[in-house]
């Protein structure tokens, strides 16, 4: 179910469903419909049983009604849902409700599961465009809002994946726009998927609808556009998923509608059309100048004026589409043609009943002249066809093969065809074999030799005709009969598709499914039209009592002598009426008031049609006219007609005259028709397959028979008023409702009809209860293993696995998926509706990934062979020029010349004998190339003419077989029945003889008699004594047997009485018992309906339950994605706290370093100043030297010396200083890199800890939020459980009363009754069960138990983030500095947001001019577009003139050189001058006229080049200001896209400042509560030591005893507890110096007592260093700073024991030695 796949709901969602269930609001069903109410609660008692109180929220009346006229209603949310499976209630009012919102919205398509739902919106609305096509293109189904583009796309899309064929079957009454569907998915079809060469345009099928239209459709009462035929329009596929050939297949053409059909009524439109639109040449061609004033077939011309345009307009449509179609002028012309010998045969009429010779003729012979001459054929050729042919035909009566030729007999009237009917046979016959033309000109510009793959078929028949539904008096026809009887054999399919295969594949997987209540299909009215006999194939004349159809009987009637429509009917009721036209029961099949009038109740017995079946016996008898009409068009002396229908006698396009547009040469084409030649060549059908009646039978199972090959997608079309079909008034509205008059107003008893005989509400009810997707075993695993790489890793990617149960059940347990969404069978998975499409979104989200990682790796892979394509090219250039710079240094060199010319030389020869062998090979091979391809194509050839010859064999073969099975089971019947009449001869020749055995017996005794009368006479007369002792015994036995007739007669007469007396006890009885049997089959269906109702309750709520759990599941696992996450962040938490104690260390360090070289840098800063004083006092010298001038050369020459030096040596120090100053400037630079780097780690590790503390804010937030709606979650189930425990006591006390009201009853239906109460039960237990499970279970329980922990943890690690004081400190001054920062650039940022604001008003206001010029420029493109067509049309027309003049260019020139030859002859022959004269000015005045066209050409010409120079500058124009106007929205959504981005970092800044505020107001309260925590430490830590040494002198004499060595351990490890303690927070106070001093005196008496300690023992175990006490005491540094008060307070209590007991022991030692 798509319900079950819900997000996670907001608490106002939460608080409203609440609300809503709170009010338990409901459906008051009544007469005019639905309105919404609200449960009234009331005291138990105050109601009587079965009563509740309810109030209307349209007029706030209360009202008691029955339980059962509510129902359950939806929330609004509900209201209008895109698939009526996922209502929360599925009742019919909810369904209704739900199409009459979308309907109001102009929402007209709905899904039902896997079938759509389509109102008419009686308009055509703006939802079918080609924009709209391309939102639909390549989307999955889950994907797509529902439409009739979404049906399309969804076959087309399983049509690739599956490559199985798919059907489209659109359902629905009459006028409900099916036709108009199956137009859009066409065109959205042919748009979509394209064809191979673009040979099938949308154009192109719009010309094929026109033209089916025109010669297809009428005007009926229920539509005015009807669809007079039924046809299926084939797609055919290749494997590019392309169009690669179509056609079109029709039958159930009412073709006798040309001739007779009801009042007001209109013929087909192409009548209308020709006599409206032909223009007044063909007019005169077609003698239509002259109209009729009457016709015999009431074809007239339409008298609105109104009328006459349009049907003028469409007939120039007509002609437009078949001229797309390729349809030449001829080809039409003959369709004019026939259609006016039509025509000119209802004008020309027919005599009555004959003239005084008795003979058949027309009554207007003039107009019977126009049609033959229209027909190609003389009027006594006609008028044989027509009237001359019956004596002929009914020689073929003693024939019962088939119906065709069963011609009428057996009418009351004889069998005698009247003049008239002779007349509309022939017109029927003669539309029919042009309707099939035109069918076959179709096809014939549809049909490819292109190889197809799989086909997708679209099936469009007449919908239900119900003439009462268009208030019309009159009976339905035999017509509407057939598109009846068509529609509920499709709804059959839809039955068996829906309810009969589902049920069987559950049951055949072992799949346990409760499904009640799945009424029967429609066969019952089916088989009242259709159903065949045993002895259907026997030739006997005698009427057997076996039950056959309406179909069947007609056919036998035409047939028997005598047979009339009373007898058929008497029939058809003793089969399967009732004899009573009272109620309408379970019997499909009432009498009529009316004679000849019959009920039949179609779609589930909810549209009763009343038909009137007068005169339906002669649509079973055959008429010759009718067959003579394909012979008189074949013989046509007419070329147009005859060349037509000869070329289409020879190929088979008609199947037994019934299907049309067999035509085809691809192999699915083939497939088809012989797929519908098989149902006409088989069985009955071999037989029967010329019976006009069984025809109507063999067509639509050849149409059923193509579907049911395939996959069928239905689509429900719904009328929504009968008014809007009738023109009646407003329509109604439902009971206290007011018409909205926004909104689309239905007519909800009509609806409800039509969803109650669809059933579509037991369709969705199985949908949503059953499992309706499924997949193999092996399918399943290969497709979606992909979702479980480790499985795929663990088996490999092609693994083949003996249990493949086993592995897809590991694979669904790896997918995590709720139990209840899938059910494993025998051999396949099953799922719950929506599960695969979820499963299949993942595997292309996984698909996806897998093909991105597979194209990043061929591109890398390419990308390092074009690198390494590049080396070699990069060595290949450098060797080449290597090469070239060689060159240029040998090129001069003579031998180098001359090598370079002897060379080529020496070559030459060898180069061309290889030349010469490389030519001959390339001849060879081009020969062998040639004589392969040769050979390919003439087995291609040869292939395809003999997979030609292979099909058609086999479809002979298959046509032989199947008649040799139909003869054999013929022959088999008729010995049957042979033997059978043998025995009955037998039978009757014994009868006969015993019967004559007795008649001689009784023939010897009346002589007797006779003999002993005479002798008795005679001897009275003899004797008279004698004579009277025989009287007297004679009258004594008459007095005897007089007696004895009346005591017999008298006993006779009391039994009579006392029978009747008994028969009149026994009727009262009978009629008591059927009263009393009545009222409890009343109370047995109103039990039923309260079950079905209770038991669909149960399925919601039952289905509510697992979408809760399925719910729950999911939360679950966003539950364990949420720990997992959650873990996560814990151990980064901690890897970051490590990395922060890490980077501290280093920091450290890196300070230690920077001060040591801060050191070396002063130190070489001294050094540089004592050289720079040593520099100066030289420098000093040098001066006093210089003064000195009064010294020797020798003196000068040591003082230079000495210079040198001190240069050589101030330049050593100059070098040294440098070097100083390059190690002092290096310093510099990495003491101020690794301050760069402390900050930025600073402000990285900053920024870390905020995210942290920000995440383990959402976490705390998003735990408490989860924590209420899993609280509010367990008081709904809570509520849901008191619920369903309410409606378990509710349906006890009603299953109780009902056992108490019924238990008189029959004991079958108390037994039922007990079944029906054991199974509530199970239910109700199950669902208790259930509950308490749930309740039981309490996972909501544990994840709130969990959370709560979580939620502890995730404060715990809050409190503990916050402990370091001095580490707080820093971060309290960073987040001044980062909020002056912020604030600096949060102004900053709004000065440059508002500046981008002033930038984009100023952009939107050029962007609006430019707008403006963009309209203005796009007005003058249209209008130049316009003229340009204009002009286009223009220069069409003046090409055609110029086509015409160039025509009579050459006329004319074959005209001068005939009257130039003339001429010549005339000269020679001496004629007269002036004749020559004039044949001289007539070339003359032609010559100007040839030039004159001549220059009218050049014009025209240079006209044309300079109107497409116009074109071509409006056009670049156009891509300027197109470009420019791309230029500006760019523009404008990169300004839009920076305003936006502005926006977001002010918002981020604003968050993070008020952030940081807080976190330092918390800081800062935590730093005063860390002091106070410190101070008191402190205290009790001096008052701890000032103890520690009071206790020293004590504890030195004890330390000889074994149980001292805890005490000196702790010591010990306090001491170096407060060691680290020190060395971490270095504190300088002076209380802290004297604790450092304490714990020194601590420090120096246990090593002088752990060596003493040592000593005295041997064993070991009074060590500190002891496993027991190191594994007690030594913990990590984290540990300590954790536990360090607990550990300190323990200590002070030992300390305190040891202190008690040493003293105790002092006094008592003291004690012993005072005594």
């Amino acid at each position: 179910m798509t319900g079950l796949h819900v997000q996670v709901k907001t608490e106002e969602q939460i608080a409203a469903e609440q609300a809503w269930y709170g009010s338990e609001k409901v459906w008051l069903v009544h007469k005019e419909g639905f309105s919404l109410a609200t449960v009234v609660k009331t005291d138990p008692g105050a109601l009587p049983e079965g009563k509740v109180k309810i109030r209307l929220e349209h007029d706030g009346a209360v009202l008691d009604v029955d339980e059962d006229d509510i129902e359950k209603a939806n929330p609004p949310p509900y209201d209008r849902s895109e698939d009526l499976a996922s209502l929360l209630y599925l009742n019919e009012s909810s369904v209704m409700n739900c199409l009459r919102q979308r309907y109001g919205g102009n929402l007209i398509h709905t899904y039902a599961g896997p079938n759509t739902v389509v109102i008419n919106p009686l308009s055509m609305p703006s939802m079918y465009s080609e924009k709209v096509m391309h939102m639909f293109k390549g989307c999955r189904r889950e994907d797509m809002a529902p439409h009739i583009y979404s049906v399309a796309q969804s076959a087309y899309r399983n049509l690739l994946t599956t490559r199985q064929d798919q059907s489209i079957v659109l359902l629905g009454k009459s006028g409900t726009g099916k036709t108009t569907n199956c137009q859009h998915l066409v065109q959205y079809l042919v748009s979509i998927a394209g064809s191979t060469g673009k040979i099938f345009s949308a154009e192109k099928w719009q010309a094929v609808y026109t033209i089916l239209e025109a010669f297809g459709n009428s005007s009926t009462a229920m539509n005015t556009n009807a669809s007079r035929f039924s046809h299926v329009v084939s797609l055919d596929f290749d494997q590019a998923g392309q169009v690669s050939s179509a056609s079109i297949q029709t039958m159930l053409l009412e073709k006798l509608r040309v001739s007779r059909r009801p009042d007001s009524e209109s013929t087909f439109n192409v009548f209308y059309f020709l006599l409206a639109g032909a223009d007044s040449s063909l007019r005169t061609e077609l003698h239509l100048n002259h109209v009729a004033e009457n016709s015999t077939f009431g074809i007239l011309p339409q008298t609105k004026p109104e009328d006459k345009q349009r049907s003028s307009q469409q007939f120039t449509k007509l002609q437009a589409a078949m001229k797309v179609l390729g349809i030449s002028t001829e080809e039409q012309r003959a369709l004019w043609l026939i259609l006016g010998g039509i025509y000119h045969l209802g004008a020309a009429g027919a005599t009555k009943d004959g003239d005084q010779a008795g003979r058949r003729q027309f009554a207007r012979h003039e107009w019977a002249q126009k049609a033959a001459y229209l027909l190609g054929c003389t009027l006594e050729e006609l008028s044989s066809a027509i009237f001359k042919h019956h004596a002929k035909g009914l020689q073929h009566n003693t024939s019962f093969r088939g119906g065709a030729d069963d011609m009428g007999q057996g009418d009351g009237s004889g069998s005698k065809i009247t003049a008239l009917e002779c007349l509309e046979a022939m017109a029927s016959g003669l539309y029919s074999e042009l309707f099939t033309l035109v069918i076959s000109l179709i096809n014939r510009a549809l049909k490819s030799s292109q190889h197809s793959l799989c086909s997708l078929l679209i099936v469009d028949t007449p919908g239900f005709q119900n003439p009462k539904v268009s208030q019309l008096k009159r009976g339905a026809t035999f017509e509407e009969l057939c598109h009846n009887y068509t529609q509920e054999r499709l709804q059959t399919l839809f039955h068996e598709r829906t309810f009969t295969q589902e049920l069987d594949r559950y049951k055949e997987e072992n799949i346990e499914l409760a499904l009640d209540d799945i009424e029967c299909t429609p066969s019952v009215s089916v088989a009242a039209v259709d159903q065949a006999s045993t002895q259907a194939l026997v030739r006997t004349l005698s009427r057997t009592d076996e039950a056959r159809g309406l179909l069947w009987l007609l056919e036998e009637e035409a047939v028997q002598p005598g047979g009339s429509e009373e007898t058929m009917l008497e029939r058809l009721f003793s089969y399967y009426g009732s004899t009573q036209g009272v109620g309408k029961g379970g019997n499909l099949l009432l009498r009529g008031d009316k004679p000849h009038a019959f009920l039949l109740g179609h779609s589930h017995g909810t549209d009763w049609v009343e038909y009137n079946a007068q005169g339906w016996l002669s649509h079973a008898k055959h008429n010759p006219a009718a067959q003579n009409a394909a012979s008189l068009l074949q013989d046509s002396q007419k070329k147009s007609i005859s060349g037509l229908f000869m070329s289409r006698s020879c190929g088979a396009t008609v199947l037994s005259g019934s299907i049309a547009g067999l035509e085809g040469s691809s192999q699915l084409a083939l497939r088809r028709a012989t797929s519908m030649r098989k149902t006409f060549t088989t069985g009955v059908a071999a037989v029967k397959k010329k019976s006009l009646c069984i025809q109507i039978k063999l067509q639509v199972d050849a149409l059923i028979d193509m579907v049911r090959r395939s996959k069928v997608h239905f689509i429900h079309c719904l009328l929504p008023k009968s008014e809007a079909v009738t023109g009646a008034a407003d329509p109604r509205v439902s009971h206290g409702e007011s018409p909205d008059a926004g909104l689309m107003t239905l007519d909800v008893g009509l609806l409800r009809a039509q969803l109650r005989g669809s059933k579509l509400l037991d369709a969705l009810r199985i949908y949503r209860q059953g499992y309706p997707d499924h997949m193999v075993f092996s399918e399943f695993r290969r497709r979606f293993d992909v979702l479980a790489p480790h499985l795929t890793k663990k088996h490999g990617r092609h693994y083949i696995v003996t249990d493949e149960k086993r592995a897809v059940e590991e694979l669904l347990e790896s997918l995590e998926l709720e139990k209840s969404t899938y059910h494993m069978g025998l051999s396949r998975v099953f799922f719950r509706a929506g599960t695969l499409s979820r499963l299949e979104e993942q595997r292309d989200l996984q698909t996806r990934r897998n093909i991105s990682l597979f194209q990043a790796a061929c591109r890398g892979y390419l990308a390092r062979q074009a690198f390494k394509k590049r080396k070699i090219q990069d060595l290949a250039i450098r060797c080449i020029q290597k090469n070239i710079k060689k060159n240029k240094g040998v090129k001069g060199w003579p031998w180098w010349k001359l090598f370079t010319t002897v060379r080529p030389l020496i070559e030459v020869q060898l180069t061309e004998e290889q030349i010469r062998g490389k030519d001959e090979e390339i001849q060879q091979l081009k020969q062998k190339v040639e004589k392969v391809e040769k050979e390919r194509n003439e087995l291609r050839l040869n292939t395809d003419r003999l997979e030609s010859r292979i099909t058609e064999l086999s479809s002979e073969l298959a046509d032989e077989r199947n008649t040799g099975e139909s003869a054999s089971q013929l022959l088999e019947t008729e010995t049957g029945e042979r033997l059978r009449l043998e025995k009955d001869m037998k039978d009757l020749q014994a009868k006969f003889d015993q019967t004559k055995k007795q008649m001689e017996s009784m023939e010897m005794e009346v002589m007797e008699a006779r003999l002993i009368r005479a002798s008795e006479l005679n001897g009275e007369l003899d004797d008279d004594d004698s004579g009277g002792e025989w009287r007297l015994k004679y009258e004594r036995a008459i007095r005897e047997i007089e007696f004895t007739k009346k005591r017999l007669q008298q006993e006779l007469e009391d039994k009579m009485e006392v029978e009747q007396q008994g028969k009149r006890q026994l009727e009262r009885r009978i009629t008591d018992l059927q009263a009393d049997n009545e009222e409890a089959q009343r109370n047995i269906q109103q039990l039923k309906k309260k079950a079905q109702k209770l038991t669909s309750e149960l399925q919601d709520t039952k289905l509510h339950l697992e979408g809760q759990q399925g719910r729950n599941h999911d939360l679950e696992k966003k539950q364990r994605k949420f720990d997992s996450e959650l873990s996560l962040a814990q151990e980064e938490a901690s890897r970051e706290r490590t990395f922060r104690d890490k980077l501290a260390r280093e920091k450290d360090m890196l300070t230690g370093e920077a001060f040591s070289l801060r050191q070396q840098l002063e130190d070489k800063d001294l050094e540089v100043c004592a050289v720079n004083l040593k520099l100066d006092q030289l420098e000093a010298e040098l001066l006093d030297l210089n003064s000195q001038e009064s010294k020797d050369e020798a003196s000068l020459a040591k003082v230079k010396k000495q210079l040198r030096d001190l240069e050589a040596k101030v330049k050593d120090q100059e070098e040294e200083l440098d070097e100083q100053a390059g190690t002092i400037q290096m310093l510099e630079q990495a003491k101020l890199r690794l301050e760069m780097e402390m900050e930025r780690l600073r402000q990285t590790h900053s920024k870390e800890i905020e995210s942290k503390d920000d995440e383990v804010e959402e976490i705390r937030q998003s735990c408490s939020k989860k924590l209420k709606q899993m609280e509010v979650q367990l008081e709904e189930e809570y509520d849901e459980k008191q619920k369903v425990l309410k409606e378990r006591r509710e349906m006890e006390s009603k299953l109780l009363t009902a056992q108490d009201q019924v238990r008189g009853g029959d004991l079958e239906t108390e037994k039922r009754l007990r079944k029906d109460l054991k199974r509530t039960k199970a239910l109700l237990a199950d669902a208790q069960i259930m509950l308490d499970h749930i309740k039981n279970n309490a996972p909501s329980k544990r994840e709130i138990a969990q959370l709560k922990n979580q939620l502890e943890e995730s404060e715990f690690t809050c409190a503990a983030a916050v402990k370091a004081r001095k580490s707080m400190e820093v971060e309290i001054e960073d987040l001044h500095v980062q909020i002056e920062d912020m604030s600096k650039t949060k102004q900053s940022l709004e000065e440059q947001l508002s500046r981008l604001q002033r930038e984009k008003n100023d952009i939107q206001s050029r962007m609006e001019e430019d707008q403006e010029d963009l309209n203005e420029l796009m007005k003058k493109h249209k209008a130049a577009v316009s003229q340009s067509a204009q002009n286009l049309n223009q220069i069409s027309d003046l090409q055609a003139q110029l086509e015409d003049a160039l025509k009579e260019k050459q006329e004319v020139q074959e005209k001068i050189q005939a009257l130039q030859s003339q001429l010549e002859f005339q000269e020679q022959s001496m004629v007269d001058k002036s004749l020559v004269s004039r044949q001289e000015a007539k070339i003359r005045e032609l010559e100007t006229k040839l030039e004159f066209e001549r220059t009218q050409v050049k014009r025209l010409e240079s006209l044309v080049a300079r109107l497409k120079e116009n074109m071509e500058k409006l056009t670049e124009e156009r891509d300027q200001r197109s470009s420019s106007e791309i230029r500006e929205k760019e523009q404008n959504k990169r300004l839009q896209r920076q305003i936006r981005d502005i926006k977001e970092e002010t918002a981020e800044l604003a968050k993070k400042e008020a952030e940081a505020s807080r976190k330092k107001h918390e800081l800062e309260m935590d730093i005063e509560s860390l002091e106070a925590a410190n101070q008191s430490l402190q205290a009790d830590l001096k008052l701890a030591f000032k103890r520690i040494g009071d206790l020293q002198a004590a504890i030195e004499d004890e330390m000889e005893s074994d149980d001292n060595e805890d005490l000196i351990n702790s010591l010990q490890d306090m001491v170096t507890k407060y060691q680290k303690r020190k060395n971490k927070t270095q504190g300088d106070s002076d209380t802290d110096s004297e604790v450092e001093d304490r714990v020194d005196g601590v420090k120096s008496w246990l090593s002088k007592n752990k060596n003493s300690a040592k000593n005295l023992s041997d064993d070991g175990s009074l060590k500190s260093s002891s496993p027991t006490s190191g594994r007690r005491f030594l913990f990590d540094r984290s540990d300590d700073e954790e536990e360090e008060e607990k550990e300190t307070g323990s200590l002070y209590s030992r300390y305190n024991y040891r202190r008690s007991s040493y003293l105790r022991e002092e006094d008592e030692d003291r004690e012993e030695t005072t005594a």
